[in-house]
């Protein structure tokens, strides 16, 4: 079974993007070395410039990339991006957990899938994900993830800044306690910290125990 990721950049104090959504410095790391991480070929549906990082990134995100077949997001952060034009950074497919269908005429080649629940899109990753692994983006739908015990790793790209207040890495669905391994990855690259933490047991997995 594919190996299921919760990943993004965040602050020291764990969020990934103010109240309004602007990450502020969080991905200035993204644009600060010499070493590519993905072809330019779509630059403009990531932020404008292409992704080069410093070579422990490079080597450290190029590697989680390019294992991942499908990527779970939210609606909020597909309408952010336009879904990145149909274009994603990593992954061959990407689940929106939506309770909208796909816009109408929206990149009909784009291999994006629309579906009502987290667990929902879980099922249909692991169902398109083959060999390769799943990314699910941090916030709402990754805190949800976490809880009903569908993730196997957190992966975090600590970045040293204090937001102070703004959107959290696991979003709301914090109420119960999640334990976690040691970090079997710590890379350390030019702005940011990449860690990687195994999940020991989360709520789901205790009643399934008990």
């Amino acid at each position: 079974m594919a190996t299921t990721y919760l990943h993004a950049v965040a602050s020291l104090d764990g969020f990934i993007a103010r109240e309004d959504d602007d990450v502020g410095p969080l991905h200035d790391w993204y644009f600060d070395g010499d070493h590519p991480i993905v072809p330019d070929d779509h630059a403009d549906s990531h932020g404008g410039s292409p992704f080069r990082v410093s070579a422990a990134s490079a080597a450290y995100v190029r590697g989680m990339w390019e294992g991942q077949s499908v990527l779970i997001i939210g609606h909020h952060q597909f309408d952010l991006t336009n879904g990145w034009d149909g274009h994603p950074a990593a992954s061959d497919q990407v689940v929106v957990v939506s309770h909208r269908p796909k816009p109408e005429g929206w990149h009909p080649e784009a291999p994006f899938h629309f579906v009502g629940s987290v667990s929902e899109a879980v099922e249909l990753a692991h169902r398109l994900a083959g060999d390769g692994d799943i990314g699910i983006g941090a916030g709402g739908v990754g805190g949800q993830a976490l809880q009903l015990g569908l993730v196997d790793h957190v992966a975090i790209d600590d970045v040293p800044v204090v937001l102070g207040r703004g959107k959290r890495y696991f979003g709301a669905c914090t109420d119960d306690q999640v334990l976690l391994g040691d970090p079997d990855v710590v890379v350390q690259g030019r702005g940011v910290l990449h860690l990687r933490y195994p999940v020991r047991e989360t709520p789901s997995s205790t009643s399934r125990e008990g």
